[in-house]
């Protein structure tokens, strides 16, 4: 069996950093740490991190029992109340969040202060984009595709400011962008989904359209996974969602040659190459 290993598979530069940081902070011996929500989404890291005594805090209500350590803020940011919550309680705060994110959070702050109204394309239950929201000062709306953007209307006087959640499906982001353009809005728009998931998502959609089979690894939580699976099952009819090898129970038809990989922005590299290492020996 052949198999094609996309080349922008695995960690992307902001998760590595959430991930380095809280190692970091385990093999310093300071006390007690902590991650406000999972540091990125993937059960696999978590799991070892929790086995290293590392705590997740999920709620408001968590935070009332801590009252000293570390915490780290995930990889996808927290509202800025939650934040400020953090500041509040005197504790020492680590910013995990990515870069690509913060600079969303700054955008939406400046824009909404200009007295711009917020358009967030993406997963409005999703906490990369909760905390999106919360930077804004003034009216914001969360569109998750592009069938809700061909119903959004607002007055045509209004000033919008579009920005998109980092790991969105790049072509729908397109084909949302062309929606408002038609509909003639005074527009602003910004192309923040970040330049490692666009890369991933085009590369993994031309593997897809070569190869019998194409596998995509990665958290079921994850966000950007879920996207590169739902782009490459357009393309290749036998697409295999998993988390880890042991998820792997492939049924391939004999005519089954080539088989293509790619994997989310919080998959590690130890999962990619045991997948990618049972399929060449099995298959």
């Amino acid at each position: 069996m052949e198999v094609i290993l996309a080349e922008h598979a695995g960690f992307c530069f902001g998760v590595t950093k959430a991930v380095d940081k809280v190692y970091e902070q385990i093999k310093s011996g300071k006390g007690n740490v902590y991650t406000y929500g999972p540091i990125i989404h993937n059960e696999t890291v978590v799991k070892d991190l929790e086995e290293k005594g590392v705590k997740v805090i999920e709620t408001f209500e968590e935070l009332d029992s801590v009252t000293d350590g570390t915490i780290i803020i995930r990889s996808h940011g927290v509202t800025k109340q939650v934040y400020e919550a953090l500041e509040q309680k005197g504790l020492e705060i680590i910013d995990a969040t990515c870069p690509f994110v913060k600079r969303i959070h700054n955008i939406v702050a400046k824009e909404s202060e200009k007295g711009k109204t917020i358009v967030v394309i993406g997963s409005s239950v999703h906490p990369e984009v909760e905390g999106i929201v919360s930077y804004a000062n003034g009216p914001v709306y969360v569109l998750e595709s592009p069938d809700e953007a061909r119903v959004f209307t607002v007055d045509s006087g209004t000033e919008l400011c579009l920005v998109a959640q980092t790991t969105f499906n790049y072509n729908k982001f397109k084909e949302t962008i062309e929606i408002f353009e038609q509909k003639g809005y005074n527009v602003n728009i910004v192309n923040t989904i970040c330049s490692a998931t666009e890369e991933r998502q085009t590369e993994a959609e031309k593997i897809a359209e070569s190869v019998d089979a194409m596998i995509v690894i990665g958290g079921m939580h994850s966000s950007n996974t879920r996207k590169l699976y739902e782009i490459c099952s357009k393309k290749c009819a036998n697409t295999y969602f998993i988390q880890t090898l042991e998820d792997l129970h492939l049924d391939l038809p004999s005519e089954v040659k080539l088989v293509g990989i790619t994997a989310g922005a919080s998959t590690p590299k130890k999962i990619i190459e045991e997948v990618q290492n049972y399929v060449r020996r099995n298959f």
